[in-house]
């Protein structure tokens, strides 16, 4: 693949709105004019979970998926106070990742497990941040050794399931930095992954797709995260607005009009082509890390 910067002059504008979205559910769009190639994305922190066709048929679908190893779920992981685990099972179903040809796992997941309800407790670590991030990290660094990349998730304030995708999350800032986005803080700091996912939910009245504090001010510039954050799926609300505040790719994609969103804001001057030109290259650099990475069997 080309340098970067090159192959941002040479992209016309409609290829690159193409590539901020993904494609058949699991994929990046590919650029075969240029060379780019498409990635592939998939679930998940306890196991990989690839669709027997290679497509997927929507963001959970309950068809066929590839035979895989069933890992412990990361609450049990936790329990055991090891990060040495952690990495190691990280690490191994990187491995699956690299023989399945996934170039992106969607994990760690690591919320808080603020109410017993929550559905997605048993791949969330603790209701302690400070083991929530050790043990994502670890993780992590155990999954990108094989060269997959690793997208820690859902950012952020992701504690429930029901009305998830409608929610508000109201916090005071002393508690989203020392309770909520802590965990977060660590895995970013110390386990570098590649990706991170951003939440369905609002934070204090703000989706969090096109919360700017969330995904600039507190992600990149605090904490120095310089990969790609993408949506969970289905999570964009308003496409403009979450490329401006800093989300890069929008999953599962496929949807024309969030598409048309970004051509008609960049002609008529409403997104700058720094902002999208930004976003552009953040997915750029995951496709080409993903190509350059080491398969590690």
């Amino acid at each position: 693949m080309k340098d970067i910067d090159q192959l941002l002059r040479e992209m016309t504008l409609p290829e690159k709105a193409a590539l901020l979205e993904g494609y058949q559910s699991w994929m990046t769009n590919a650029v075969p004019r240029l060379g780019i190639p498409s990635i592939c994305l998939t679930d998940g922190p306890v196991g990989v979970r690839k669709k027997a066709d290679g497509k997927g048929s929507g963001a959970i679908g309950l068809g066929r998926s590839l035979p895989s190893t069933v890992f412990p779920a990361s609450v049990s992981i936790a329990n055991s106070w090891n990060t040495d685990n952690a990495q190691r099972m990280g690490r191994a179903i990187g491995q699956e990742c690299v023989g399945y040809d996934v170039q992106v796992l969607l994990g760690p997941a690591l919320n808080l497990k603020r109410d017993p309800r929550c559905g997605r407790n048993f791949e969330y670590y603790s209701e302690d941040p400070l083991l929530s991030g050790r043990m994502a990290a670890a993780f992590t660094r155990g999954v990108q050794s094989t060269g997959t990349a690793a997208c820690a998730k859902h950012f952020a304030l992701n504690n429930n399931e029901n009305y998830r995708y409608m929610c508000d999350a109201l916090v005071d800032e002393r508690a989203a930095r020392e309770l909520y986005l802590k965990g977060f803080e660590i895995c970013v700091r110390e386990g570098r992954p590649r990706a991170v996912m951003c939440a369905y939910n609002q934070v204090n009245g703000v989706h969090c797709s096109q919360n700017k504090w969330l995904l600039t001010q507190v992600l990149r510039e605090e904490w120095g995260f310089d990969g790609l954050v993408m949506s969970d799926w289905g999570a964009t609300v308003d496409r403009v607005k979450g490329v401006e505040a800093g989300l890069d790719l929008d999953m599962p994609g496929g949807v024309w009009d969030n598409r048309k969103a970004i051509l008609q804001a960049v002609e008529q001057g409403a997104l700058s082509t720094a902002a999208l030109d930004r976003a552009v290259a953040n997915v750029l650099r995951l496709v080409s890390d993903a190509q350059a990475a080491p398969a590690v069997h």
